[in-house]
């Protein structure tokens, strides 16, 4: 599975961040917003392993290309096929699951902005590890695998030029890259040439229970925001409201709704999952205050017996 509960947390933060109605409006098309942009998450997936496969197959033409050649060299005539003929290509070329979704998923970007696959190869082909690996003969299935995820890891997932088309396509996915990339990694990684046909094809959400709990943190959160408002104006009075960051506000108002509705959640889990957030999405002094109010208000809650948790691991 590619998403994790953090990542989750994530989109609603940023769909909570653009909604600009009140609790009594319709957030249906919010709803569908946010789980647009984490369905969405996968077609990005699907692009970046595409974009491994044509690059591939732009050697294999590259190779044609020069026997085809008028006045075509030994080499030209003979060539290394090291790199177009890695046992990891083809075990991706041969795939019917991925096959299956590419088609279901209509990824045909590469057709269109072929470029950016000339931009990749041409950086593997210039790269020393691409030196290093055709001058050896002969390769075993775990070396031609060691190389293509250095290729990932180096070359293709810190290229800028493909970093900004993938930010002209689609704006949220920049947030979706680190996780989509780390799922690639993981999948090359653990490829084998006897893998199961849906090992390039994982799960969006690990289960039901994440979508759910993705729906149902929206809407908690959104339909219980005046009474969470009030215990944030309560915590933070010495404040001056304006100069709380818009992020922390929202990131406030979804931990605490999440202590109070979800039971099976730890108190102590919620506040580092937000503390994390804070310090990746808002200014560096957000997550001591996020933490301040979320501490004081958890030892209220305590104090007050309205902590409603259940189930091991808890505070």
């Amino acid at each position: 599975m590619m998403l994790n509960r953090r990542h989750i947390r994530v989109k609603v933060m940023q769909t909570m961040y653009a909604f600009k109605g009140t609790e009594s409006d319709d957030f249906s098309k919010d709803q569908k917003f946010l789980l647009f942009s984490i369905d969405n998450m996968y077609n990005l997936y699907l692009l970046l392993i595409s974009l491994i496969i044509e690059v591939q197959k732009r050697a294999e033409s590259n190779i044609q290309k020069k026997q085809n050649k008028h006045l075509a060299t030994k080499e030209d005539i003979d060539p290394n096929r090291k790199f177009v003929d890695n046992a990891v290509f083809k075990v991706l070329l041969n795939n019917l699951d991925l096959k299956d979704k590419l088609e279901l998923y209509n990824i045909n970007d590469w057709d269109l902005d072929s470029e950016y696959v000339d931009v990749i190869f041409k950086a593997i082909v210039a790269s020393d590890l691409y030196k290093e690996y055709m001058a050896a003969e002969t390769s075993s299935f775990k070396e031609d695998k060691d190389f293509i995820v250095d290729v990932f890891k180096e070359i293709i997932a810190p290229n800028d030029k493909l970093y900004e088309y993938l930010e002209d396509k689609n704006l949220t996915w920049l947030d979706d890259l680190p996780t989509v990339n780390t799922t690639i990694l993981k999948i090359l990684r653990k490829v084998k040439l006897t893998s199961a046909e849906n090992h390039f094809t994982p799960r969006l959400y690990k289960d039901l229970e994440d979508k759910e709990f993705a729906i149902s943190l929206f809407r908690k959160t959104l339909l219980n925001r005046t009474a969470i408002n009030k215990e944030i104006d309560l915590k933070t009075q010495n404040w001056d409201s304006d100069r709380i960051a818009n992020v922390d506000f929202v990131l406030l108002q979804m931990a605490i709704c999440e202590v109070k509705n979800f039971p099976s959640i730890p108190a102590k889990v919620t506040i580092n999952e937000y503390l994390e957030i804070a310090k990746e999405y808002s200014t560096p002094k957000s997550s001591i205050f996020i933490n301040g109010i979320l501490d004081k208000l958890v030892k209220e809650y305590t104090e007050a017996g309205t902590l409603n948790k259940i189930g091991r691991g808890l505070m």
